[in-house]
């Protein structure tokens, strides 16, 4: 990372971590790459269970110590300095409108890409806010609302013989110190640089850039990212 991309000033040591939806494959990702940067992270579920046996099985999976729990989305929530939320499209707004309150005050990083499948492949949904994002900063108003994460792959995140992930995440808000909070969180993954993407309402693009890269991958048999070059 150059010293000009770099957060100057962002020191997130100790910052808890809340990854809503943290049973699916993403959300697991995310959850175990910030547990092995030494964050201390609650994997939120709909299912109390469910989220205890994710953080169980990640934590047994490990070579090295990690602190990852399982709780519902609504305490998981509570718990986190940073709330990701990785939640299926179809619950986003109901999951958010329900967790206003334990949200508020908070960083919340939307990572939710809202696509449909048919058979000519992936494709963006329209969503009537604009974006996922958009939506989320609607019916959060008391959050500090971000866009990120969204183009990594959940199979090298859990992949123990991948040790860096060559990727750069690009971080979108309107505030600047929540995005810099942000794009520090994603440097802790080794390999990988949080790169400013704009405001929000840019977040549009690069959720359906997704739908892209999913059709790269299935063309070429790989799992691409992005890379943005003169930084």
């Amino acid at each position: 990372m150059s010293e000009q991309n770099a957060p100057q000033g962002v020191d997130i040591t100790g910052k808890t971590i809340a990854v809503l939806g943290g049973t699916g494959d993403q959300g697991r990702g995310l959850a175990r790459r910030f547990a092995l940067a030494g964050h201390t992270v609650y994997i939120g579920s709909r299912s109390a269970e469910r989220a205890a046996k994710a953080a169980n099985d990640l934590v047994e999976g490990e070579s090295e110590q990690v602190r990852v729990h399982g709780l519902d989305n609504g305490d998981a929530a509570a718990q986190g300095d940073i709330v990701i939320v990785a939640v299926p499209w179809d619950g986003h707004r109901e999951l958010l409108v329900a967790l206003a309150d334990k949200l508020a005050g908070k960083i919340v990083v939307d990572c939710v890409n809202p696509l449909g499948f048919d058979k000519k492949g992936p494709f963006a949904l329209d969503v009537s806010e604009g974006s996922a994002a958009q939506q989320a900063a609607e019916v959060l108003p008391g959050s500090r609302v971000t866009a990120a994460f969204h183009h990594v792959s959940a199979k090298l995140l859990l992949d123990p013989e991948v040790a860096e992930v060559d990727l750069d995440v690009l971080v979108l808000g309107e505030d600047r110190e929540a995005t810099d909070v942000v794009r520090a969180l994603a440097d802790r993954i080794p390999g990988v640089r949080g790169v400013f993407g704009g405001r929000l309402r840019n977040a549009h693009q690069v959720e359906a850039l997704t739908a892209n890269l999913i059709a790269v991958n299935r063309r070429y048999k790989t799992h691409a990212g992005i890379r943005i070059t003169g930084l």
